[in-house]
């Protein structure tokens, strides 16, 4: 029985109980899905749920008593062997060895499918993450949101959403000026603005524009005129650090639909056109040489220049006009992945929000991360070599390999600060925790392997009663939970949450394995069911752990 189907049996009896009239309770107030979760305590059951604490009121008991009514009903389901009623009404389920190991078969029946639901079917979300400037290499907190942003992409995916994976690219303003200036500088063989940028990195480009010019057939960059040179490294330039950018994400597993220009925004008229749009319905007002916008209507702190007195587009313009731009596009959710600093931001962009008369933190959604420390050999890493300043993507994917990046970086809440100790993340030890959830994978590959060769095969036999002990148990309750999990990982944008509960499944299976329940005969001793039903069960875990790593964007291997 999955937990689908025991969720069904509930509604079922709720159902024939105000039917035939026990209670009385508005057959609308029934939920379409009665929530079940794991209990705490494995003794307590495979299954818990608190519907009757939320109905009794409404049906005019108390919760206690709904529960026990409850109770009789479902306990004569095919499948349950018991239900107690704990505290003011909880009702713990527990099924039959049967029911239970049904799932085995279940799970490898469905395979690449099992874990996805529908829950966000039809709804179109633009996720942007990493957007990071193209002045110089991926730094550690770019690559966190690459890892956060890309799992939590195929998370949304799997609950039935579509997703748009796009990047801001940031090629206008003060930091791309100041970038052109550090290249021609280094070019030059002068020292780097003060307020310039360092590294090799910069030198490698500044060679590459000079390279480029002259394969082309064009003058040295460098003998132009300082405007014209400036232009000439600057367009250059760019597209050789976003080039380098984009290789780097791919290299790490991370590919975007959408490479958005912020030029094109103020290009194409979008930044006009948005502060139009504001003033036709009310919300813009002119003070002072400037266009303002009332953003105190909607909570912000202050009311925010959009136009400045002397003609230019403010800061804000910009992401006015991008937020406008990707609703325009037909997307119904709009979620920013943003770093640390960026908190003042939220208050601003949801009064935007609710000025186009969107509703904040549902059309639009920002999610800010935190800061990623890096440890080695006992001591924290300070800098790249390359890029002079920051870590960077390469710098760590050299180190510990992209599996273990992806992992480390999405284990855990974004909203949190981590420590990476790269030694543990770069080791094959059981503290390591991508090694420790792609052994397991890895064993229950050869676990197959081994079968195969022992003449051991699913198609022989099933029979679900068989998984009977407290091992299997365990872990097919948790191989059950894996469709909840994703789901709430994408209702709550956390896809760490899909990392955590692999590695439950990981201790699970280790403990099933160990306790010697063989798939694989003895000996001499012949192949049964017992045997083939294991089996069922060792690949439908085999089948979640592949699941859920696809979902982190890790490999699943299977020898290692």
């Amino acid at each position: 029985m999955t937990p689908d189907q025991l969720a069904a049996a509930l509604r079922a009896a709720l159902v024939q109980a105000v039917d035939d009239g026990t209670f009385a309770l508005d057959p609308a107030q029934i939920p379409a899905t009665v929530h079940l979760e794991r209990p705490r305590q494995r003794e307590h059951g495979d299954w818990a749920t608190n519907v009757a604490m939320q109905l009794a009121k409404k049906a005019g008991t108390n919760p206690r008593a709904l529960a026990e009514e409850l109770a009789k009903r479902v306990t004569a389901v095919p499948g349950v062997a018991a239900v107690d009623v704990a505290g003011p009404g909880f009702l713990n389920i527990r099924l039959d060895a049967a029911a239970a190991g049904e799932l085995a078969r279940s799970v490898v029946e469905q395979g690449a499918a099992y874990g996805r639901g529908d829950g966000l079917a039809g709804v179109r979300i633009n996720l942007e993450f990493v957007s990071a400037n193209p002045t110089g290499p991926l730094h550690i907190g770019g690559v966190r949101w690459a890892a956060v942003g890309d799992s939590l992409a195929r998370v949304l995916q799997a609950s039935g959403a579509d997703v748009t994976r796009e990047y801001y690219f940031n090629d206008h303003g003060a930091q791309i000026d100041r970038f052109a200036r550090s290249l021609l500088a280094r070019a030059r063989g002068l020292a780097a603005p003060e307020d310039g940028y360092g590294g090799q990195y910069i030198s490698d480009i500044a060679d590459q524009v000079i390279a480029d010019a002259a394969a082309a057939g064009e003058p040295d960059p460098r003998t132009l005129p300082d405007a014209e040179a400036t232009e000439a490294f600057r367009a250059r330039g760019v597209e050789l650090m976003f080039g380098e950018i984009k290789t780097s994400l791919h290299d790490f597993g991370v590919d975007f639909d959408v490479y958005f220009h912020e030029d094109s925004l103020h290009e194409s008229g979008a930044v006009d056109h948005a502060v139009a749009r504001l003033r036709e319905l009310g919300h813009v007002f002119d003070a002072d040489g400037a266009t303002w916008l009332r953003t105190t209507d909607f909570g912000d702190d202050k009311d925010r220049v959009v136009i400045k007195s002397d003609g230019e587009a403010a800061y804000i313009a910009g992401d006015i006009a991008y937020y406008l731009d990707k609703r325009e596009r037909g997307f119904d959710r709009v979620v920013i992945m943003l770093g640390a600093d960026h908190h003042g931001y939220i208050g601003r962009m949801m009064a935007v929000c609710a000025a186009f008369g969107d509703t904040p933190h549902v059309n639009l959604e920002i999610l800010i991360g935190q800061l990623v420390n890096l440890v080695k050999d006992g001591q924290p890493v300070r800098m790249s070599k390359r890029a002079g300043t920051v870590l960077t993507i390469d710098d760590l994917v050299g180190t510990v390999g992209v599996d273990a990046a992806r992992y480390a970086l999405a284990r855990s809440s974004a909203d949190s600060s981590i420590d990476l100790d790269l030694d543990l993340l770069a080791s094959a030890k059981n503290e390591n925790p991508v090694y420790y959830v792609q052994y397991a994978h890895a064993r229950t590959a050869a676990v197959g392997r081994n079968a195969a060769d022992a003449g051991v095969r699913r198609e022989d036999g099933f029979d679900a009663s068989l998984l009977d002990d407290e091992s299997e148990a365990t872990l097919l309750g948790l191989l059950a939970d894996f469709p909840r999990i994703v789901a709430q990982a994408a209702e709550l944008r956390e896809p760490h949450r899909v990392a955590r509960y692999l590695e439950d499944v990981a201790g699970a299976y280790h403990k099933w394995y160990d306790k010697k329940r063989r798939v694989v005969p003895f000996g001499d001793e012949e192949v049964t069911d017992a045997h083939r039903t294991r089996l069922w069960l060792n690949d439908a875990t085999r089948q979640v752990f592949a699941n859920g790593l696809g979902l982190l964007g890790v490999s699943a291997p299977e020898r290692m």
